[in-house]
């Protein structure tokens, strides 16, 4: 049996497929740039696109894992093809009791319609919400081989950021094993830790000091801007609540071991923050 797997060459995606690799099942991975998509040996590798999957992806597959883009057509292509059971990348983002996406055109929109065609598909799905991501925390790697401080916002709110390894875990639970049909998994990681403490212990492996200033509210909004983020998206953020609660036992409860730490992923990206 053959596992389709979409969005492959992204944070998530490409450990689902290394964790499927190692798990002994065969893998097919679509990509819009096979020629640098880099993914193991051993992948088979198909161009396409979400919104134009070609058939030939789907010969021999039962079991799909779902990136949230153009979702109505890949599910529906699934559909047809004979796919019986899909696992979808969503996110915490998401709001159960209100369908609230944030702003009109905010990409967690796109969860939200993906989400909405796998539970209407009739195929046995599963649904993975992660939350902050670890790899977040790459978008600082310049300016710290530079030598420079790292400038966030929300630098003393902690939050329970998420290895993409564990993220990846989850999902490939879902998909090699029974019992997850209808089941909606949250995840998050296992500690309370802030941007300012994720900066230190960065530092702290690759063995010099990162400093780290939290933007100003102001300065959060310009910080925004900067990244072409639109106003009206800003203003939503803005308007959050930032309150910390508990991290979830998702990894641990799903996937039988307990979530990887900060520590960790920044041990194995280590390299990316080194000059």
């Amino acid at each position: 049996m053959t596992i389709l797997v979409t969005g492959a060459t992204g944070n998530v995606g490409r450990a689902v497929v290394a964790q499927l690799l190692g798990a002994g099942r065969a893998v097919r991975a679509v990509t819009r740039t096979p020629a640098t998509a880099n993914l193991p040996a051993g992948v088979e590798v198909v161009r396409g696109d979400l919104a134009d999957l070609p058939a030939e992806a789907f010969a021999g597959v039962e079991r799909m894992f779902l990136f949230p883009a153009n979702a109505n057509q890949a599910v529906e292509t699934a559909v047809r093809a004979g796919v019986r059971r899909i696992v979808v990348l969503s996110s915490m983002a998401l709001d159960d009791a209100t369908d609230d996406t944030g702003p009109a055109g905010y990409h967690h929109a796109e969860e939200l319609v993906a989400e909405r065609a796998v539970r209407a598909s009739g195929l046995e799905w599963t649904i993975v919400r992660p939350g902050e991501f670890m790899a977040n925390a790459l978008g600082w790697a310049d300016a710290i081989r530079a030598g420079e401080v790292v400038r966030a916002p929300s630098g003393a709110v902690p939050g329970m950021p998420v290895d993409e390894i564990d993220t990846a875990a989850v999902a490939v639970t879902a998909l090699l094993e029974d019992g997850h049909s209808g089941e909606i998994y949250e995840v998050t990681g296992p500690e309370l830790i802030t941007p300012a403490e994720q900066a230190r212990v960065i530092g702290e492996v690759i063995g010099r000091e990162v400093g780290f200033v939290a933007l100003s509210e102001e300065e959060t909004a310009e910080y925004w801007r900067n990244l072409g983020v639109p106003q009206d998206m800003i203003d939503w953020f803005t308007s959050l609540e930032q309150t910390a609660t508990e991290p979830l036992k998702t990894v641990e409860n799903v996937v039988g071991r307990p979530g990887s730490p900060f520590s960790a992923w920044a041990q194995r990206h280590a390299d990316a923050f080194r000059r």
